[in-house]
């Protein structure tokens, strides 16, 4: 059974920092890019930030770089979103997902194979 584990949600205060966990089972890690979507109230789901487990490649939206990095532990099939300096408009459900497409062309739902349940990010002003 293909499962993404996602944790790591909370409430945190404007500035601050919280790490999201994807962990993964069920299907060949090493194939896939593993990374993260969000969906802020009344806005559509958008790609955040994935890593390809095969090549180490990365990809970021603007709003992630510099703030964001994503990193992956093969030992542990776990996926990790280190989010720094965390804004109130970072607030949003984060979905950790998976797929085999390159990572430069991540942030398409169509695109994804797999999808975990998503982890409520809230950041106060």
């Amino acid at each position: 059974e293909v499962q993404l584990q996602a944790s790591g949600g909370g409430l945190v205060q404007a500035g601050g920092s919280l790490r999201l966990s994807c962990a993964a089972s069920g299907f060949a890690f090493d194939d896939y890019a593993i990374g993260w979507f969000r969906q802020a109230p009344g806005k559509e789901r958008e790609g955040v930030s994935c890593i390809s487990n095969s090549d180490g490649m990365t990809y970021y939206a603007d709003s992630a770089k510099g703030r964001f990095t994503i990193s992956s532990v093969h030992a542990k099939n776990t996926v990790y979103l280190q989010m720094n300096s965390l804004k109130p408009e970072d607030t949003a459900v984060y979905y950790c997902a998976a797929s085999t497409i390159p990572t430069m062309f991540w942030g398409r739902d169509a695109d994804m194979d797999y999808w975990g349940k998503g982890t409520l990010v809230t950041v106060s002003s």
